[in-house]
C-alpha cells in the first residue's frame, strides 16, 4: 500500500497585511464584521474560504468556527498535517475571550500590549488567567438586528497578526 502523499500548492502564498495596532481602529474593523444572518451554510463559506486562502502557506493551520452561545462547531478544519493538540487549546482560549469581553483577541491583544500580568491582574483572573488568550486569531461573528456576539471564528496556527488579519481580510472579500 503506497502512503498518501501530501496535496501541495505551487501557488505563491499572497501576503497577509499587517492589521492596525490602535484600539480606536481595530474596535472600528472589529464592529463591522456584521452579516446579515450567520447559518451553517455561512460558517462553511466562511471556514472554506479560509481554508483555500490559507493552503497555499505552509504552516499548518487550524481554523474553528463555532456558535457563541453553546460550543457547537459549525467548522473545524487544519490546513496541513503538523497540526498539534496544542493548536486547540489556544482555539478555545481565544473562543473564550472573545465570548467573555466581545471583542477580537488582537484587540485584547494591543490592548494590554500583550502583557499577560497586566490583563490578569486588570481582571481579577488569578489561576484562570490561562483559560484565556489575548494573542490575535479570535474574531466575534455579530448579526444585524441580534444583541451580542452570535458565533465566534478562530484561527490558530501562524504568528498572532496573521491569524487576525487573515480572518478579517477573508470576512471583507466574501462580503463586498
Amino acid at each position: 500500500m503506497s502512503s498518501p502523499r501530501a496535496i501541495s500548492s505551487p501557488v505563491t502564498p499572497k501576503p497577509i497585511e499587517d492589521p492596525p495596532t490602535d484600539l480606536e481602529s481595530i474596535a472600528r474593523i472589529d464592529a463591522s464584521l456584521v452579516f446579515e444572518h450567520f447559518t451553517t451554510d455561512d460558517a462553511w463559506e466562511l471556514g472554506s474560504a479560509l481554508r483555500t486562502r490559507l493552503l497555499p502557506i505552509a504552516t499548518p493551520v487550524v481554523i474553528n468556527i463555532s456558535l457563541a452561545n453553546q460550543n457547537q462547531p459549525l467548522f473545524h478544519t487544519c490546513t496541513h498535517s503538523g497540526v498539534m493538540p496544542d493548536n486547540d487549546s489556544w482555539v478555545a482560549r481565544k473562543r473564550k475571550t472573545v465570548l467573555r469581553w466581545g471583542c477580537s483577541t488582537w484587540y485584547m491583544n494591543c490592548k494590554f500590549k500583550g502583557d499577560e500580568v497586566a490583563f490578569r491582574e486588570k481582571y481579577g483572573l488569578g489561576n484562570s488567567a490561562g483559560e484565556y488568550a489575548i494573542h490575535g486569531g479570535g474574531i466575534p461573528i455579530r448579526v444585524t438586528g441580534v444583541e451580542g456576539v452570535v458565533a465566534v471564528v478562530v484561527v490558530s496556527g501562524l504568528k498572532q497578526h496573521q491569524d487576525h488579519a487573515v480572518v478579517v481580510e477573508t470576512i471583507r472579500e466574501l462580503h463586498n
